[in-house]
């Protein structure tokens, strides 16, 4: 008999671990994925007020406190024209536990599962946790994902499908006729559309959609948290909104893995999103004229790159070996593969650092594309 679950020993350690694990502790780190912004002051300052009063000390409700789960009610409404009640919210540990609920929920052992390639390493993994097999779909030239593309990959086995805009590792934004289409693909085939929203405010050209906004049924669910808008990354805070059916399935998974979300930072998150959106402006502009340095410099190295139009990535087209000979010089950036067999010939870098450590990394970039 295995020592193991079999579902476990399907399982990898992140590639982006193993490339941080290697690299010396100088390095210039272009492989992390977390805005390098301080959390917005009255988000620690809810959260200290709360600790002060007592407030922190216990359980929440296991799907949030009330006052946080109107705030994400209130911010569909306003932003994306959505009638979403709060009790069709559960605030999560971070949008990956949202993303975890929502596969654990829906997926059946020997379900497939549709996971964009490359897309956010995460989504193969939880699907084979779930017991379901992962089927990757590759993007497009531009690195969206292809509604077709979904569409023709779907079987009788098929249970749901992933879509991430703005996408990590990618930085593409979807088009609103796309996010219409991948919602009549739910409707029609009868099988879940999941849309990890946790990048939504952070767009430079176009605007967000949801496929939520164009559902004719309940088959989309929305994944979001404040860990990228915010700066919150530590906090772990994020939330799944579905309609009341699927949530109650989902409680059931989230109330004995998790109980409810730390009670500090739900006060946090709901001063977020309350409270002055300013930071949230000043940060995203500082990524946009970060991503406008980072593609003219690598366009000026000969390195063909797909325009993000958000989140805080990029992938370029590289050479063999560019990604280690990179390491090798004490520049972080992930191999394209790290995040499916699509990815390779491609490189991951993120620009949520400095300016002056963009521009010493291209002069790497550029010494490093010289040499081979």
């Amino acid at each position: 008999m295995s020592q193991y679950a079999a579902r476990v020993e399907e399982m990898d350690i992140s590639g982006i671990r193993e490339v941080f694990e290697a690299a010396g502790e100088d390095a210039i780190n272009l492989g992390l994925g977390q805005p390098d912004f301080p959390t917005p002051e009255h988000a620690r300052e809810a959260a200290m007020s709360a600790i002060q009063d007592g407030m922190g000390d216990s359980y929440t409700s296991n799907k949030g406190i009330p006052e946080l789960r109107e705030a994400i009610s209130d911010r569909y409404a306003t932003d994306n024209g959505q009638d979403i009640p709060a009790e069709n919210i559960i605030a999560t540990a971070g949008a990956s536990e949202a993303i975890h609920v929502a596969i654990e929920a829906h997926v059946q052992p020997g379900d497939e599962v549709l996971c964009p390639d490359p897309g956010f390493l995460a989504y193969e993994q939880l699907v084979l946790l779930a017991g379901g097999e992962p089927k990757r779909v590759e993007l497009r030239d531009d690195l969206t994902l292809d509604p077709a593309a979904v569409e023709n990959a779907i079987t009788d086995n098929t249970s749901l499908f992933i879509v991430n805009s703005p996408a990590n590792p990618t930085g593409a934004v979807q088009s609103k006729r796309d996010m219409a289409e991948f919602a009549r693909i739910a409707d029609e085939h009868e099988v879940i559309c999941l849309s990890d929203e946790v990048y939504e405010k952070i767009v430079f050209d176009g605007e967000h959609h949801s496929p939520a906004e164009f559902a004719n049924s309940d088959r989309v669910i929305q994944a979001s948290a404040c860990s990228k808008t915010y700066s919150m990354t530590g906090w772990r805070l994020g939330w799944v909104a579905a309609s009341a059916e699927r949530i109650e399935r989902m409680l059931r998974v989230h109330q004995y893995v998790q109980a409810c979300a730390s009670a500090p930072s739900q006060y946090a998150a709901e001063a977020a999103l309350t409270g002055p959106q300013e930071p949230v402006r000043e940060m995203v502009s500082a990524f946009e004229e970060r991503r406008d340095v980072l593609l003219d410099g690598l366009a000026d190295i000969g390195l063909d790159t797909p325009v993000p139009k958000g989140a805080f990535y990029a992938m370029p087209h590289v050479p063999d070996g560019w990604t280690q000979k990179m390491l090798d010089n004490d520049v972080i950036v992930v191999p394209g593969e790290a995040f499916g067999p699509s990815g390779k010939g491609q490189a991951r870098i993120s620009y949520a650092t400095s300016t002056a450590e963009l521009k010493e990394a291209l002069e790497v970039m550029r010494t490093v594309t010289n040499s081979l």
